[in-house]
């Protein structure tokens, strides 16, 4: 087994950990997308009583979608730490 420069693998480090966060960010930012689309159009349903049903069900949907905010950021904290922690230790399985 042939050793790399730490050099060279700061680097992959670093290409890995810019690649996955640009993906956890294009998820959050999608998912604000969507929530703001969500909640301009439950506003807009719940101004009329024949479709207010319909606007506090997507005001329900909007909640649930800030849940997926603090999600998508856990997730990516955990992805990076277990990248790092096999940079460190590469035998080892994250």
């Amino acid at each position: 087994m042939a050793f790399k420069p730490a050099e060279e693998l700061d680097l992959h480090l670093k290409h890995a950990q810019q690649r996955i966060t640009a993906f956890y960010k294009f998820l959050y930012q999608i998912n604000d997308l969507l929530l703001g689309l969500v909640f301009l159009t439950g506003s807009f349903l719940f101004f009329n009583d024949d479709t207010m049903f319909a606007g506090t069900v997507l005001f329900v949907i909007g909640s649930l979608q800030m849940l997926i905010r603090p999600i998508v950021s856990i997730v990516h904290d955990i992805h990076i730490k277990k990248v790092r922690k096999n940079h460190i230790n590469p035998g080892m399985k994250a």
